[in-house]
């Protein structure tokens, strides 16, 4: 019982922000018929961050589906210090690819549309990003999100070769 409340704590912290909505259109006898797709991503702004994709009829049920996507496909990222990577990263999916690189305190997020959604949803405040390839916003959040899941912090690099931090991060090992 504990935890079922605990759970629906963490839940409502969250935040989602949509990132894209899209009219598709089924031709049909009688005429045409329209849904919408909807693209959200959803973070607690602390390391972790989710998206997810919904289609419906009307608008508001699209985003709720979506919403509700990404609060189920949460994954948790080191960050270092809080605000910034801990080291450079290249996401890859389908044409699009987003290069990310650790920036000094003050820089802010340099990063375009969707993939800004994504750092700030994350709890990031300094990263400089650049998108290539295909600007479909769904591929670039899913690259995006790819090479966040490459991140390692140097307390799990040192907890995967069996040596101390210090000795990881003084590069002598």
């Amino acid at each position: 019982m504990a935890y079922a409340q605990k759970n629906k704590e963490q839940k409502s912290d969250l935040k989602e922000k949509l990132v894209a909505i899209n009219r598709v259109t089924k031709v049909v006898k009688g005429g045409r018929r329209f849904g919408f797709a909807a693209l959200v991503v959803a973070g607690d702004e602390s390391g972790k961050v989710g998206f997810g994709h919904g289609k419906a009829k009307e608008v508001p049920e699209a985003i709720k589906k979506a919403t509700e996507s990404a609060k189920k496909s949460l994954v948790r990222i080191p960050l270092r210090e809080g605000r910034t990577l801990h080291h450079d990263i290249i996401g890859t999916h389908g044409a699009s690819k987003v290069v990310m690189r650790s920036a000094p305190s003050g820089t802010g997020i340099i990063a375009g549309g969707s993939v800004r959604a994504v750092f700030e949803l994350l709890g990031i405040q300094d990263i400089v990003a650049k998108s290539i390839g295909s600007a479909n916003p769904y591929n670039i959040i899913r690259a995006a999100v790819d090479g966040l899941k490459q991140q390692k912090s140097p307390k799990m690099v040192a907890n995967r070769r069996s040596k101390k931090v210090s000795a990881i991060t003084s590069g002598r090992e």
